[in-house]
């Protein structure tokens, strides 16, 4: 099969694991628990692949050498618990606007936060300048998140509150990608990048799930009977890094990322036209919020063809 195709069916992978979380938390009407059981179903996976794959732990003495060495701050460690806080985010947000618009926005929150990420340096390798061709794209997807809801607002049929978060869950995840680069430089394995991510992320989520319930903001709810695929959130971001660990370094991060994203659009697009939440829909605006998200993707696109293997989890 293609790589290209390999690359946009990962972006449609995405889209499919903001679906099934979001139907979990509305299932259990929990989001913090919906979260934590997508997180913890990941990490068992990837914990039982470890059992087989000697590079994890090859990767996980030389990430220690180098914490040992100084060549990597402590901190950078707990990029788990960003993507922790990112599934909590995605659980609670997308029953309410549906996986397209949660998509569109949360681009914008990646595009915008990725020219911060660089100012400052957090990838490593020193600060970036900042082109106006990437600021012009983050404007533009920017601007698709207004579109894209704009026939909602009109009939008030909409939580910016929502669509706030779901671009701040994107921001989340452009920091949390930047702490992964970094692991991963040292580690130079991302399935072990990954296993640290899950044991942070399903760690976090635990420890404020059990505040939560003891001071009575949540109760625990038994798990529905089905469908079955609504726990499967945590197997399929695993199989993502699967797919970005083996197809970046073919295709390199412009390709894949231009491919994956228009797969995460399309599969949006496709879950809320097939499958959507209740009270979600369809309009001209979002198809043509979706279409400036991708263009403004485009127009960003990449300066570097580096191979780099972070994970969303």
């Amino acid at each position: 099969m293609r790589l290209d195709l390999l690359a946009a069916l990962s972006g449609v992978l995405i889209a499919l694991q903001a679906r099934t979380n979001g139907e979990l938390s509305l299932r259990l009407d929990n989001g913090l628990q919906a979260a934590f059981i997508s997180f913890s179903s990941g990490f068992l996976l990837i914990a039982f692949i470890t059992l087989f794959h000697p590079g994890i732990k090859d990767g996980a003495r030389k990430l220690r050498a180098a914490i040992a060495a100084k060549e990597i701050a402590p901190w950078t460690l707990f990029a788990g618990a960003l993507g922790g806080a990112f599934v909590a985010v995605q659980t609670q947000i997308v029953p309410l606007i549906g996986v397209a618009i949660y998509s569109v926005a949360s681009i914008a929150g990646q595009s915008a936060t990725s020219l911060v990420v660089d100012r400052i340096g957090l990838t490593g390798g020193g600060k970036k300048p900042i082109s106006m061709r990437r600021i012009a794209a983050a404007v533009v997807t920017v601007l698709a998140v207004f579109v894209s809801v704009l026939d909602r607002i009109e009939t008030k049929d909409l939580s910016f509150i929502a669509v706030a978060l779901a671009g701040l869950a994107g921001s989340i995840v452009g920091v949390q990608r930047a702490m992964n680069g970094l692991i991963n430089e040292h580690s130079q394995q991302s399935f072990t990048t990954s296993l640290l991510n899950f044991i942070m992320g399903s760690s976090a989520l635990g420890i404020v799930l059990l505040i939560a319930v003891a001071i009575g903001k949540v109760e625990f709810v038994a798990l529905p009977a089905g469908p079955w695929w609504i726990y499967m959130g945590g197997t399929i971001g695993v199989i993502y890094i699967a797919f970005t660990s083996t197809i970046v370094q073919h295709l390199g991060v412009l390709t894949f990322t231009l491919f994956s994203t228009g797969g995460t659009l399309v599969g949006a697009l496709l879950i809320d036209l097939i499958s959507p939440t209740e009270g979600v829909s369809v309009s001209a605006y979002l198809v043509s919020g979706i279409v400036m998200t991708f263009l403004g993707v485009l127009v960003g696109g990449v300066n570097s063809s580096k191979p780099s293997t972070q994970s969303r989890q």
